[in-house]
């Protein structure tokens, strides 16, 4: 039977293991998935624990604690610094399949990253999205609250180190929804707008990361928030007749990248539909 777990501190409910869990079975594969919480401070003591595992993945705060302990990275994790998921054997490789997950979600969507694209927020899922759409030649602009506007300009400076030609910009958000004003009068045109930020997770729901004037002048709309199973973003967009879809795919998904690089899993388009709308009624 083989064993994975995630890490993080602390671990709170999780959907997880139930995903890895169906998977598994999916793939026919004998296996097991818990949680293991571990305190940053523990992870040292610990690390032999999870050599003993056929693989892991990390959530906050392990995603950069745990690159040391890797005796190479993948580039999907070497371009953003960020561990994810761990295969454990001769040698202890750490990947990024937070953006699989994500690029995935997109082309399920039917949008494109080599687009007009609109981030909203820059924490580390902002700052990967933000780097992903730029990587894939997108005119990316990214939105921030004014507290946090100099965070995403130092994360445009490092995509730009790597990327020099790399169309991306920021905007800062005044109030507490991004709106026209934040442009400086009407809202450009977006092929594309990510949340990229909590706005709308529960148990605050009721709220919205940008005004309905720019939803509008999106044409889809990608909340990175799985719950609610509908955000109010994204409820608003369709609404307004823009596909749109929540983080409950981008979850899923990564998880099914894990599984191809742990047991070269594969799984069909149909299946893994059926798992996320699965995964949003459990919410």
């Amino acid at each position: 039977m083989k064993k994975y777990a995630l890490i993080g501190h602390p671990l709170g409910h999780s959907l997880s293991p139930q995903i890895h869990e169906r998977l598994m079975k999916l793939a026919g594969i004998d296996g097991t998935y818990e949680l293991l919480d571990i305190p940053p401070e523990e992870l040292n003591d610990r690390f032999a624990e999870l050599t003993a595992l056929d693989g892991f993945n990390a959530t906050i705060p392990h995603k950069i604690g745990i690159i040391p302990y890797c005796d190479r990275l993948d580039s999907s994790a070497e371009r953003f610094g960020s561990v994810n998921c761990v295969k454990n054997g001769s040698e202890k490789v750490g990947y990024n399949t937070d953006v699989f997950g994500f690029t995935r979600s997109i082309d399920m969507l039917g949008a494109k990253l080599a687009s007009r694209v609109l981030v909203i927020g820059c924490g580390g899922v902002g700052r990967m999205i933000a780097a992903e759409a730029a990587y894939s030649g997108g005119s990316v602009t990214v939105a921030a609250l004014s507290d946090f506007l100099a965070d995403a300009e130092k994360t445009i400076e490092g995509i730009k180190a790597r990327m020099p030609g790399a169309d991306i910009k920021t905007v800062g958000i005044k109030g507490t929804a991004l709106c026209g004003g934040d442009f400086g009068g009407s809202v450009p045109e977006f092929d594309l707008l990510i949340n990229a930020s909590p706005v709308g997770m529960f148990p605050k729901i009721d709220a919205v990361p940008c005004a309905e004037e720019v939803i509008k002048s999106a044409g889809r709309v990608f909340d990175v928030v799985y719950n609610p199973k509908d955000t109010l973003l994204t409820k608003t967009a369709r609404e307004l007749g823009k596909p749109a879809m929540t983080g409950m795919a981008m979850l899923v998904l990564q998880a099914a990248a894990a599984q191809e690089i742990w047991n070269g899993a594969v799984f069909s388009a149909e299946d893994l539909k059926a798992l996320i709308a699965d995964m949003e009624n459990a919410i």
